[in-house]
């Protein structure tokens, strides 16, 4: 018998344990080359990993396991040959299932009443507010895979029209996203990996650096003008929308050519200086906030700016960053202006020393060549390291920005 282990892998440097979050494949299961079997969480991403060989699997590691670096989670036993006539199950298990049509169908609603929910697919089932009771789980030992949450909506809509009788409304999970005053209960629910992480990083950025924020505000016409006029021919020649964020992450690139301070990092007694710009993007992720990296940013125009952007937040959307994504950034900008915030004083990211905040973009009286002008403002906020960077340098940086944001065309000219 040959069996190959599967371990967890060494994902990064800080990276020491990980969660064993959801099995894709049952234990049993003939698995293909490169097919995805299970999907671990550490505490900057998701991590699938794939069978290196063809073979039957045995899973060693149940979902939610936290295990180190290195552990064995399964093995798969490469002796074994493939079924005829199957796909992925074992001989056994095609054995095993009904030739009633009917009786399947019972069989497969009985098996998710009693199925479990991964944490991935819990979230996603409170964040619809679905109870698991209410979804067919197709994972292992009738457990409710992410997929099977994320169609969770779409299959009761369509068991509704197929039956006569009224379908009664999903009842709410316990981990329903709104909470339930009536109760007058407190409930307890277990911090993701992700979610820890990040909670030790920011308490770690306010214990170990001299946070200090300055605040300017820009005036946001020039270039809104500049977007309104372009942003059609833009789309049909580079295929990608042109937003804000392209001119922001260019404006900041300049300004940090110019104050070098904001774009280094503290390591030890020695200060880290970079001749390049790795921009970290906060975005809203289906976990929470993650910053992934456009790496080189200082050398990319708007619109491959705009691609990578947009790539990311996709990525992040569907939990498909990777930790090559996350890692390498010299300094950050984080838009809560998405989600209506007015102003803010934005943490560092560590090792970092700067990061940018935009805020909402608000129509206000502003003084315009001595006369009072309605125009759109959006308030900056740089939140900067003052062990390395001084008020004058933070200051001077954040004018910057604002002026080359309020006359765009020096972006475009490089001047």
């Amino acid at each position: 018998m040959s069996q190959v282990e599967i371990k967890i892998p060494a994902v990064g440097e800080s990276i020491t344990e990980a969660v064993v979050e959801e099995w894709l494949k049952n234990s049993g299961d003939y698995v293909e080359k490169e097919e995805i079997l299970v999907t671990l969480e550490t505490d900057k991403a998701s991590v699938e990993i794939t069978a290196e060989n063809s073979g039957v699997l045995e899973t060693k590691a149940e979902e939610g396991d936290t295990l180190e670096i290195g552990s064995v989670i399964g093995t798969i036993d490469t002796s074994k040959q493939k079924p005829a006539g199957s796909g992925s199950n074992t001989a056994a298990e095609q054995n095993s299932q009904p030739s009633n049509p009917t009786a399947a169908t019972t069989q497969s609603h009985t098996s998710s009443a009693s199925g479990k929910a991964g944490p991935a697919a819990r979230q996603i089932l409170s964040d619809k507010g679905i109870s698991e009771s209410e979804v067919k789980g197709t994972g292992p030992k009738g457990n409710i895979t992410k997929q099977d949450a994320l169609n969770a909506k779409a299959e009761s809509q369509t068991t509704t029209t197929q039956q006569t009788k009224p379908v009664a409304a999903p009842v709410a999970s316990p981990k329903f996203i709104a909470p339930n005053f009536d109760s007058r209960e407190s409930r307890r629910e277990k911090m993701s990996t992700l979610r820890k992480r990040v909670a030790e990083r920011l308490v770690s950025a306010q214990q170990t650096a001299a946070i200090l924020t300055t605040f300017n505000e820009v005036d946001m016409t020039e270039l809104m003008s500049l977007r309104s006029d372009y942003k059609e021919s833009f789309e049909e020649k580079f295929g990608v929308r042109l937003g804000f964020m392209g001119f922001f992450v260019k404006a900041v690139c300049e300004a940090l050519k110019e104050f070098p301070a904001l774009n280094a990092s503290i390591d030890g007694e020695e200060v880290v200086y970079n001749d390049f710009v790795n921009m970290g993007i906060a975005v809203g992720g289906s976990k929470g906030l993650v910053v992934p990296v456009v790496k080189d940013a200082d050398l990319k125009a708007i619109h491959h700016l705009e691609a990578d952007i947009k790539t990311y937040a996709k990525k992040a959307q569907s939990n498909k960053i990777s930790i090559d994504d996350l890692t390498g950034g010299t300094f950050t900008i984080s838009n809560g202006g998405v989600y209506g915030s007015l102003m803010s004083t934005p943490i560092l990211n560590p090792p970092q020393s700067g990061i940018l905040g935009m805020h909402s973009i608000q129509k206000r009286p502003h003084v315009v060549d001595g006369e009072i002008k309605i125009r759109p403002m959006m308030y900056l906020a740089l939140s900067y390291d003052h062990r390395i960077v001084d008020g004058k340098g933070s200051v001077s940086f954040l004018v910057k920005v604002k002026e080359r944001l309020e006359d765009p065309r020096r972006l475009i000219l490089g001047v």
